[in-house]
């Protein structure tokens, strides 16, 4: 009952973290640092990983590319995780509620085949 307790209160403190402060799990993967890494974390609004490909919906004010988003891609006892971060700023004013789709193989990734990937960017429900 104890390791029920400890586990429910690890679970209700990661919850409240913010995820770019997840940069460590309890897996015991290398962390690291925010500060190490190019730009900022973006946040998706959705993403798909299948047939060794990784595509993601984020936010587009008109003119994302694939070149304004880069994947960092860093081993885990459970497997590849990717974030992605923006390293440059979308100035333009169309708005896009559907956002933009950026893509990436697992071989631009560096990954092999049949690689179970895991996403550590946060969630953003597309603006309406």
């Amino acid at each position: 009952m104890k390791r029920i307790a400890t586990l429910a209160s690890a679970l209700a403190l990661t919850a409240t973290l913010p995820a770019c402060a997840m940069m460590e799990r309890v897996s015991g993967q290398s962390r690291i640092a925010e500060s190490e890494m190019p730009g900022q974390i973006e946040p998706v609004h959705a993403a798909a990983i299948a047939h060794d490909q990784a595509v993601f919906w984020v936010t587009s004010n008109g003119c994302t590319t694939k070149e304004d988003i880069t994947p960092v891609v860093r081993s885990s006892g459970d497997g590849p995780i990717i974030t992605l971060r923006r390293i440059k700023e979308d100035r333009c004013r169309e708005t896009r509620p559907e956002g933009a789709s950026v893509s990436w193989s697992f071989e631009e990734l560096g990954l092999p085949s049949g690689s179970r990937l895991s996403v550590e960017n946060p969630y953003q429900l597309p603006p309406t």
